[in-house]
């Protein structure tokens, strides 16, 4: 879809390869044409009836039905002509010419009439599926409140830059990219993401930090050009310009889904290309039958126009665009990103999904998951110290124990620690009043001093590691006086999603991680995954997916779009968790989840199944009804009439059936296995 025309001229545009249908009735022309030659055709049949009815009037209504008729299919033969192609549309004019040649002029607008109302109608079903897609266009405001200097002014959104603070006032849609500065609210973001309950925001901690930056920031503080405030006011710091906003390279990338097409797609082209040219060779041979066959030539030539309308493949050439298009447009509308028919069709013949398990099938950020004292003190005494000597630290691990401990600890008053130093590169120090404070893993102590942890304390720490957790051991001066745990949880709905997809017709499924064995088994097993390769660094994914590619033949990669980038060009398809906002996950994967959910991936899976079994279906209307009516025609048994409204009907048949995945929930159609 061209972004400099308006949605329905571009959507017209593409309906049929380029060719454009607006005319003196706008956008409906080809319809209102249609209309006209079939109420001229019957007026002239209704007259041709009355023998006091000069037989020139029905035979001027006809020319007439002939025009309105002939048109649209005159000018796309044309267009297609001057390519050197040959489609169905020249087809449908030489037949209604040899029909009108014969004297059949009733029966000749009747294959007009038909053959025109299918293409306005089925130009009118497809653009229902593109204006699903063409409404994400209208999703984002024209406009912006732009601060400065503590005035607010009305901008477009175009002239807003990188750092400028927007105002969103409650219950209206937000502008920009960017993270808050100010405020607290709820926010749908349905629009990007396809989540059904807002979303919590909050300011970011640091509201002065370079919009550069502002990738790292937890996704609690950005927020989506498009997507619609709640209830209070905020201010937001613009991070992307208008042109590169996540709604608008989604806008982008599924327009160009629609120039792509599937492998289904790519056999019904290149079966037409053969196709066609025999069909016209067959007809030339039925002109001349009349030499072999002792009829008159007008009767072969008439059986020729017959077995012509008869093998016009037009169900066909729609019947895969149509569903791969409402495939792609349903899937964009619950925050699902399809890069066109290829992806749609392999997504739904996989069997087999390989996981990262950092950020897909976990959280993808380390939480205080263990307090255990080993002394007398409480969880509560042991917690302060904890939280004190990881306060001083800017490591991960020790930034998620000290805002988890936190928020445990509430309104407790937390003793000043000072004097980090990092011990051995295992571990940390730090001064607590008049007390050293030991935390680190087994290793620190171990080659710490003469007094490393006793045999019970060592098996405690074991137990909690083959648990899948990060555990250290606290030490005040030389005494073990705790145990701490940290993991990266899985996802809570992950388990149900995994199980979902099993019902979807997944049968394997396999989690791949840099992490050890221990940690990579206690989340598989939290999650229900039975296949695990761990310790793996990014070119190891690749070898493994490539030997899974080998004794399954299709597989899809599922990861953040970064660092899995390499396994997932390297996978059937490849799936990108959370790729709103994200530029490399938009543009690494074939699938992009847009929210960071994996419910949606049941739901796309599911999706993809049904728009390939609609597929084969359209495939089986259109080729079976081909291969009846052509030896019909030949063998005299059906005229111009009944294969023209069998045809037609077919047409019309496999398009509204592509319509209804528009109208696709998941769920509605049980467990499905992938076709072959």
């Amino acid at each position: 879809m061209n972004e400099s025309k308006p949605a329905a001229v571009a959507a017209n545009e593409e309906s049929h390869e380029g060719h454009s249908h607006g005319g003196v009735f706008g956008k409906n022309t080809e319809l209102v044409f249609s209309l006209l030659c079939g109420a001229l055709l019957g007026i002239g049949f209704l007259l041709s009836r009355f023998t006091a009815v000069p037989q020139i009037v029905p035979l001027i209504l006809y020319i007439g039905a002939y025009f309105f008729g002939g048109f649209f299919t005159a000018k796309e033969a044309v267009q297609t002509i001057a390519k050197g192609k040959f489609e169905i549309d020249f087809l449908m004019l030489v037949a209604a010419a040899g029909a009108g040649f014969l004297g059949s002029w009733a029966e000749g607008a009747l294959l007009l009439f038909l053959f025109s109302l299918g293409h306005a109608l089925e130009h009118f079903a497809m653009e229902r599926a593109r204006k699903s897609i063409a409404a994400l266009s209208d999703l984002a405001p024209k406009t912006a409140l732009l601060k400065q200097n503590g005035d607010t002014k009305e901008v477009p959104i175009s002239a807003l830059n990188l750092g400028d603070v927007i105002v969103v006032r409650p219950n209206t849609k937000i502008s920009a990219d960017g993270f808050i500065v100010k405020g607290s609210s709820s926010v749908n973001q349905a629009p990007i993401t396809g989540e059904s309950m807002p979303v919590d925001k909050k300011a970011a901690p640091d509201p002065e930090m370079p919009v550069e930056k502002a990738t790292s920031l937890d996704a609690e503080y950005k927020v989506f050009a498009g997507t619609i405030n709640g209830n209070e006011l905020l201010e937001v710091k613009v991070t992307k310009l208008a042109a590169d906003s996540t709604l608008s390279r989604l806008i982008r990338l599924v327009n160009e889904t629609q120039s792509q097409k599937s492998p289904t797609q790519l056999f019904t082209d290149k079966f037409e290309k053969f196709f066609v040219p025999a069909v016209l060779i067959l007809v030339t041979a039925l002109c001349f039958a009349y030499l072999v066959v002792d009829e008159p030539f007008s009767k072969s030539f008439y059986r020729a126009m017959s077995v012509l309308v008869a093998a016009s493949p037009c169900a066909l050439a729609i019947s895969t665009p149509s569903a791969v298009l409402s495939g792609v447009a349903r899937a964009a509308k619950a925050g699902v990103l399809i890069k066109g028919g290829g992806p749609l069709e392999d997504l739904g013949a996989l069997e087999v999904l390989a996981f990262d398990k950092t950020g897909t099938l976990t959280e993808g950020k380390p939480k205080l998951t263990k307090i255990v004292p080993l002394t007398g003190m409480s969880e509560t005494e042991l917690l302060k110290i904890v939280v004190a000597v990881e306060s001083l630290s800017d490591h991960p691990i020790a930034k998620a124990i000290s805002r988890d401990g936190r928020e445990r600890l509430k309104d407790e008053a937390i003793p000043p620690a000072h004097d980090l130093e990092a011990v051995l590169g295992k571990g940390i120090k730090a001064a607590l009043g008049n007390d050293a404070i030991y935390m680190g893993n087994m290793a620190l102590f171990q080659s710490l001093d003469d007094a490393p942890p006793d045999a019970s304390v060592a098996e405690k720490v074991s137990a909690s590691e083959k648990e899948g957790n990060t555990t250290m051991l606290v030490r005040r001066n030389r005494e073990y006086i705790g145990m701490i745990a940290v993991m990266d949880t899985p996802r809570p709905e992950a388990r149900q999603a995994l199980q979902e997809l099993k019902a979807a017709g997944i049968r394997r499924m396999a989690m791949l991680t840099g992490d050890n064995g221990e940690v990579a088994k206690a989340v598989a097993e939290a999650v229900g995954v039975m296949d695990v390769y761990a310790n793996l660094l990014p070119e190891q994914k690749v070898e493994v997916i490539q030997q899974l590619t080998k004794d399954e033949s299709k597989i899809a990669m599922v990861g953040d779009g970064v660092n899995d980038a390499p396994a997932m060009a390297k996978s059937t398809v490849g799936i990108a968790m959370g790729a709103a906002g994200s530029d490399v996950a938009l543009e690494t994967a074939d699938i992009a989840l847009m929210g960071d959910k994996l419910s949606l991936l049941p739901f796309a899976i599911g999706l993809s199944r049904q728009a390939r079994k609609i597929i084969r279906q359209n495939l089986v209307i259109s080729l079976g009804v081909v291969a009846v009516l052509i030896p019909l025609t030949i063998l005299d048994i059906a005229s111009i009439g009944p294969a023209v409204i069998a045809h037609e009907g077919s047409t019309l048949v496999v398009v509204f059936n592509a319509l209804r995945l528009l109208a696709y929930k998941w769920g509605q159609h049980g467990p499905a296995s992938p076709s072959k």
